[in-house]
């Protein structure tokens, strides 16, 4: 098909603009680059000019009919160009429909990425010299919502995942005239080919044994069978929720917050020798050297004033902090934590400041299940434990 290239009377649109009874200049000169679009695109059809006459000629013109199309500048009465066999049908109602596709797409990833919808409406202005307001901009994001959705619910039987993350934040949401704090829970799983995806997403009124043990439902129900591991911190109501909802399942405590909890029960000052202890029982890689270690630490400061506490914990949390070690070596550093699941949490963070308080769970579940599809979207392709599986 032939290139279309329009020549625009600027005389012309001046008159027009300075004339028109439209709403406003946008108006006006938007009409007038559309009626120009499709009077080339019959010429082309026509393979002739008005007036021309050759062999190749294919038709003849018909006058015009009014159409309107609306637009984000407002609607349009356009003249769209009829010929004689009535063959002839234009295509930029379709183009501009794209085009408009196009912004609100833009609008959308930015919004997701972290921009007000208030500065999404003032980047649109700039750009496109229109006004767009921030209750526009909310309307258009809605239409995320049934792509959100049919992520989250996505079947998860056609892999295993031996390991899985959780976690949860806290989201402030607008709720009967009130602003209250909800519980965000998510889940990362390790498939059995070593690759990562993010495989649940949850708002709940609380963090507690009920709502983890709903979270957990959601994600049997969606074909989750129990994983050999899960990955996470120690929040009473998860590992609780954990024993009951995964028999046979190991926990694995995640060891940088077990360690900031031994460091927090020390006292302030004159600790730095035994923090450092501590901190080497979590760095041998062989399970037999770290209980020696621990071993070592309890005797020898067993009667020390003021380590009682941080001795407790140590013993209570040990053997629940070194589940990582009945997996191959080579995949210690990354079962160990859940620091993986806490840069997830960061980049949520990150964009929800910008939101600060949702207008409900829906609002909360489009915006931060977006931002979780770009990570897992990123993570597709990029095996996290090298060579598992075979694969």
């Amino acid at each position: 098909m032939t290139q279309i290239n329009i020549t625009i009377n600027l005389e012309d649109l001046k008159a027009k603009v300075e004339n028109s009874s439209l709403e406003s200049p946008v108006k006006a000169s938007l009409a007038l680059i559309l009626n120009s679009l499709m009077e080339k695109e019959r010429d082309e059809y026509i393979n002739a000019l008005p007036y021309e006459r050759n062999e190749e000629r294919r038709d003849s013109r018909n006058g015009y009919y009014t159409r309107e199309l609306v637009t984000g500048a407002g609607s349009l009465k356009l003249k769209v160009p009829r010929t004689r066999d009535g063959e002839f049908s234009t295509t930029i109602f379709k183009k501009f429909q794209r085009w408009e596709q196009a912004l609100i797409v833009s609008m959308m990833e930015m919004v997701v990425n972290g921009v007000s919808t208030r500065k999404v409406g003032k980047i649109v202005e700039e750009l496109c010299g229109k006004s767009v307001s921030k209750s526009f901009v909310s309307e258009l994001t809605k239409s995320l919502d049934p792509i959100v959705n049919e992520w989250r619910n996505r079947p998860l039987n056609t892999l295993y995942y031996p390991y899985m993350y959780v976690d949860a934040m806290y989201i402030k949401v607008r709720e009967n005239d009130k602003v209250v704090s909800k519980g965000v829970h998510v889940a990362c799983g390790v498939n059995e080919n070593g690759y990562r995806e993010i495989i649940g997403l949850q708002v709940s009124h609380k963090e507690s044994t009920e709502s983890w043990s709903a979270f957990f439902d959601y994600l049997k129900s969606r074909g989750l069978q129990s994983p050999k591991m899960v990955i996470s911190d120690a929040h009473a109501g998860l590992v609780e929720s954990i024993k009951q909802s995964f028999l046979g399942t190991s926990w694995q405590r995640c060891c940088v917050h077990f360690l900031r909890n031994i460091i927090d029960a020390l006292p302030k000052k004159n600790t730095q020798e035994i923090r450092q202890e501590i901190k080497d029982i979590f760095k041998t890689s062989k399970l037999s050297h770290a209980r020696e270690l621990k071993n070592q630490f309890v005797e020898k400061h067993q009667d020390s004033k003021g380590l009682q506490k941080a001795i407790t914990k140590l013993e209570e949390g040990f053997e629940d902090a070194m589940q990582f070690h009945s997996q191959s070596a080579e995949y210690h550093k990354h079962l160990r934590t859940t620091n993986m699941l806490e840069r997830v949490n960061r980049e949520i963070r990150r964009r929800e400041k910008v939101i600060s308080i949702f207008p409900n769970d829906q609002s909360a579940i489009r915006t931060i299940g977006s931002v979780l599809m770009d990570i897992d979207e990123d993570w597709a392709g990029k095996q996290y434990l090298k060579g598992y599986g075979g694969a």
